[in-house]
């Protein structure tokens, strides 16, 4: 091995050195995976709700539910408060009928999420959204006995409100605010409601971010979270209404949780583990050592060169059969929606900001439709956005309308 080889030696293994020592002392960036998990410490984890769980119900067992609620439910012993957070719950039929069973014998279901859909409880929920320029919302309590404090949080979310509600069962115990530049309330809509189903409750919260981490250890806000736990306790059962006498044990579901524990694959759990990912990568690094200096015994082979491939044909069929095979029909209406007001805003030169007679009128100018016409279109795009779920044939018919649209040529 010659001086010069040896050198070249010497300067890959300080820079593989240097990389490692980077790599160990660098700050970690902040996870904003929506985990929900009680075992995470991230920003939208529950770890700190879920430790104080006890001292918020001294006089109550804290389970932790790691089943279906379909199957730990029909065990008819099995009573309490379900405590379900997270991103998204969706029950099949079963579970929900479970669920209702469970609450009609006189326990209590607690659902905080930005997204379920329980029309059994004749409840609707819908998106809110203002035209102020630069708008805060805030979380209150409607109970006067809370006081007229409101809780901000200051990260973007969902603004997630009950548009319908059976109003002979409901209570309505929370509300979402949203102030104006000028700290100014332009919009006031429950997002925490009590629902009556025999001799139990279901209380509805469309702000799961308020239990994570990063929202309870913001400023107050975790007297906002003491507040809205309060009526699992009864505490304020004679201010609201009568509530169960089933709060004795907690049951925290673990199951449907974003981050819950899974290993997908050898490769995850490899990469998940600190000690495992490093011996891979020293692993790799070994392996390129071989193959360097490999290489250089052995005559090298002639390399053919390809021109490279146009890809986004199979990219975008790959995107679309992913959606398409989840069934996810609501996520592509929303997108189709979002690049036809693209579209509008680049080849009509119209903001799509604030939707009025005069936006309608003045496109159907530009593009040659007749406004009647328009309206029609933006009513269905309306309409799609309203429901927390579409079926094929809404996708279909707001695909043709939207191609129809881009079909005419003014004249």
């Amino acid at each position: 091995m010659d001086k010069k080889l040896k050198i070249y030696i010497g300067l890959l293994v300080l820079i593989v050195l240097g990389i490692f020592y980077v790599e160990s002392v660098k700050p970690k960036e902040i996870n904003w995976y929506p985990s929900y998990a009680a075992k995470h410490k991230i920003p939208y984890g529950t770890y700190v709700l879920h430790k104080e769980m006890p001292s918020l119900f001294p006089k109550s067992e804290v389970k932790d539910i790691y089943q279906n609620p379909y199957v730990y439910l029909k065990d008819d012993k099995n009573n309490g408060t379900y405590f379900f957070l997270d991103n998204k719950v969706n029950f099949d039929k079963d579970e929900l009928n479970e669920l209702l069973e469970f609450a009609d014998r006189g326990n209590d279901v607690f659902i905080a999420t930005n997204g379920i859909y329980l029309d059994t409880l004749q409840t609707k929920t819908s998106y809110l959204t203002t035209s102020a320029f630069e708008e805060k919302a805030y979380q209150k309590m409607s109970n006067p006995i809370f006081g007229e404090k409101e809780y901000h949080f200051d990260r973007d979310f969902s603004k997630l409100y009950f548009s319908e509600v059976d109003t002979v069962n409901t209570t309505i115990l929370g509300e979402l605010v949203i102030r104006n530049e000028n700290d100014s309330i332009i919009s006031k809509k429950p997002n925490f409601i009590k629902v009556k189903h025999g001799e139990g409750n279901f209380y509805l919260h469309t702000f799961p971010q308020a239990f994570t981490n990063y929202n309870m250890l913001l400023d107050n806000n975790y007297e906002y979270v003491a507040n809205v736990l309060s009526y699992l306790n009864n505490q304020y059962e004679n201010e609201v209404g009568t509530g169960s006498n089933s709060s004795s044990t907690i049951l925290w579901d673990t199951y449907y949780k974003t981050g819950k524990s899974r290993i997908v694959s050898p490769m995850h759990y490899i990469l998940s583990t600190q000690s495992l990912k490093w011996a891979y990568y020293i692993g790799l690094i070994g392996v390129l050592f071989f193959i360097i200096f490999k290489g250089k015994r052995n005559q090298r082979l002639i390399p053919v060169i390809r021109p490279l491939k146009n890809q986004t044909l199979a990219f975008t069929r790959t995107i679309a059969n992913m959606y398409y095979e989840k069934s996810d029909h609501k996520n592509i209406a929303e997108h189709k929606i979002n690049y036809f007001l693209e579209y509008i805003r680049i080849k009509y030169r119209l903001s799509t900001l604030k939707i009025d007679e005069r936006f309608y009128k003045n496109l159907a100018n530009r593009s040659g439709n007749s406004e009647e016409k328009v309206v029609a279109l933006f009513k269905k795009i309306q309409q799609i956005q309203s429901k927390s779920s579409i079926n094929e044939e809404d996708l279909v018919a707001l695909s043709k309308a939207i191609e129809d649209f881009k079909a005419y040529k003014k004249e």
